[in-house]
């Protein structure tokens, strides 16, 4: 393994944007939840005339879709992810739209058949109703409660509320209050292994909301440690939780 300074400064210099993992090939692996999302994401694609695609981040789940309905939207608040998403989308005649983190969708009432997302920072349920056609659906795979928090926790410590964010019961019960009904509701815990610690670093940069105030410096002492325990050869091991979830708006209001 290389020195600490090399794989922490690699790391560091990567590229962060969209939603592209391929940078940790080699460096961490992620079991993936058996009910395959992005096949179940490019068949329902296939079978509507219009869909919005949720937190896009570059447009990289929604590209591998072989074929897309006539009217093919995707939203994506941070910039630089938006850009991508266009750079990646436009030839294929995908719509990109820029709202505000947690704002108002550009977008008329009652125009999408599926409005779909993977990995939505933060559902706006009464958007996602807004949005949809009667009769429509919202299709996504959600980040579960308590996700990656071995890792988390090492840097953080203990955040016992945090863990019972993101709960799909709760997502479910605010859904039905902006008028949604739950059709179908799947979770999974997959486990995570990550061998070495400039892996740690990019993953810490990318999921920024992992570790708020992560700096290389600040945490420095921690990577040391962690750097440590991965050149024995054992990977240091956590676990994600996700969630497949549909809602159906009611045909008739």
């Amino acid at each position: 393994m290389r020195a600490f300074d090399d794989l922490v400064a690699e790391a560091a210099a990567a590229d962060v944007t969209g939603w592209g993992f391929g940078w940790l090939d080699g460096r961490a692996t992620e079991e993936r939840p058996p009910w395959g999302y992005a096949k179940l994401l490019s068949d329902r694609l296939g079978q509507v005339d219009s869909a919005l695609d949720l937190d896009t981040g570059g447009g990289e789940v929604l590209a591998e879709a072989p074929r897309f309905p006539s009217r093919m939207v995707a939203a994506e608040s941070w910039p630089p992810n938006a850009e991508r998403a266009r750079q990646l989308l436009g030839s294929r005649h995908v719509q990109v739209v820029q709202p505000a983190e947690g704002g108002r969708l550009p977008l008329a009432n009652e125009s999408f058949e599926l409005v779909t997302a993977r990995h939505p920072v933060r559902p706006n349920w009464e958007e996602i109703s807004r949005v949809l056609m009667k009769g429509g659906v919202y299709f996504a795979q959600h980040v579960g409660p308590g996700s990656a928090f071995e890792l988390i926790e090492r840097f953080r410590g203990p955040l016992v509320r945090e863990r019972q964010q993101r709960d799909p019961i709760l997502e479910s019960a605010a859904a039905e209050q902006a008028g949604l009904i739950v059709a179908d509701l799947r979770t999974a815990r997959c486990r995570m292994e990550i061998h070495d610690v400039g892996a740690v670093v990019w993953l810490l940069r990318k999921c920024v909301w992992w570790v708020p105030d992560f700096s290389i410096v600040k945490y420095h002492r921690t990577l040391i440690e962690l750097d440590a325990e991965l050149r024995r050869g054992n990977p240091f091991v956590a676990h994600s939780t996700r969630h497949l979830i549909e809602m159906r708006k009611p045909a008739l209001l």
